[in-house]
């Protein structure tokens, strides 16, 4: 069968065949008087083989490598394809997200698209360093510049990075809300908690509203995320869910910090509610829920909290009992003058 033949029959064009012939991949086997290739049906069957290895993402040396040995195992170059396509699947997913929040923020000329395409360059930077450096450079990000912010910060592997990322985008303001959020609804856990961590240092109203709209949300920790972000915030509405956290062990000790935060050291009616709720949650909570809530009571210096200590001195449980009656040697202390005012003993370990 002359080349021709071959080039139409089997799909490869005569320019590779004769490429193949020249590496020694496939030979044909005889010559015409006048000249021409001829293909046997075995030069055939050896092209099928170099076309089939081809495919599964060889190089041609490696295909030649192949065919050359008859002992060739195909387990683990296939092993090694599988991590190529499984690196090169990682790099067109991280490329086309970045893309997509490209688009998102509507470029309105070529400025904008070049100087969200020199951002990405720069942030993809091998040195963590360099990408740091470059986040912590950027003054009030453009709308273009921010939806590059927000993915690079999606999938930033370094903390240090990623926390001037974080900063970067705070610095932006109400632009990078919207992206933000939008990353919240994601499959990934790892993304929507990053994005929640980036909204909670956003200071804005519209910021506040997005972390309002995240009460009740699927993954736990980006729900608890927004609860102490608005806590930190002075929103006292929030008090409820502080509490649940600290009972059901989720970040209890930053949102225990926070709640006592949230209450004036002279006392006012609300802080009475406040100590209400913990003590709310006390009722029939487990051991290590009610320790926990003690110890979250401790932290609470208004009047209200010594009332309930008093109640709790002598519980059943002794962590609980003890957490109290370390709160009310604390406040007699304070009264006799024995330590400085406004100082206390942190609580002994509830557990």
């Amino acid at each position: 069968m002359l080349i021709g033949e071959v080039a139409r029959r089997s799909g490869v064009s005569a320019r590779m065949l004769r490429h193949y012939d020249r590496l020694g991949l496939v030979t044909p086997s005889g010559r015409t008087a006048g000249g021409y290739r001829r293909y046997s049906d075995g030069d055939l069957e050896r092209l099928l083989w170099v076309e089939a290895l081809r495919s599964l993402g060889l190089r041609l040396a490696e295909v030649a490598a192949a065919l050359q040995r008859p002992s060739f195992s195909p387990g683990p170059v296939v092993e090694q394809l599988v991590a190529q396509v499984e690196e090169r699947l990682e790099r067109d997913t991280e490329l086309l997200h970045r893309l997509t929040r490209l688009r998102d923020s509507t470029p309105t000329d070529w400025d904008d698209v070049l100087a969200a395409t020199a951002l990405l360059r720069g942030l993809d930077a091998p040195d963590p360093s360099t990408r740091q450096r470059l986040a912590l450079s950027l003054d009030r990000p453009a709308p273009v510049e921010v939806a590059v912010l927000v993915e690079a910060l999606l999938t930033e592997p370094d903390p240090h990075v990623a926390g001037a990322l974080t900063w970067a985008l705070a610095r932006s303001g109400d632009v990078a809300v919207r992206p933000l959020e939008a990353a919240l609804v994601e499959e990934a856990d790892d993304r929507r908690r990053r994005a929640v961590t980036a909204l909670g240092a956003i200071r804005s109203t519209a910021a506040t509203e997005a972390l309002a709209r995240l009460d009740g949300h699927v993954d736990p920790a980006v729900a608890a995320a927004a609860v102490l972000a608005r806590g930190r915030r002075g929103d006292r509405e929030v008090v409820p869910a502080l509490v649940r956290l600290v009972r059901d062990g989720n970040r209890d000790v930053e949102a225990a910090e926070v709640l006592a935060r949230l209450v004036d050291p002279d006392g006012v009616s609300e802080d009475d509610d406040v100590v209400a709720t913990v003590v709310q949650e006390l009722v029939g909570a487990p051991v290590a829920a009610r320790r926990r809530l003690a110890a979250a009571l401790f932290e609470l210096p208004v009047p209200a909290a010594e009332a309930a200590a008093t109640a709790l001195r002598d519980d059943p449980d002794r962590g609980v009992a003890v957490t109290a009656a370390a709160l009310l040697a604390g406040r007699d202390a304070t009264v006799r003058g024995t330590r400085p005012s406004g100082t206390r003993p942190g609580p002994p370990s509830p557990r």
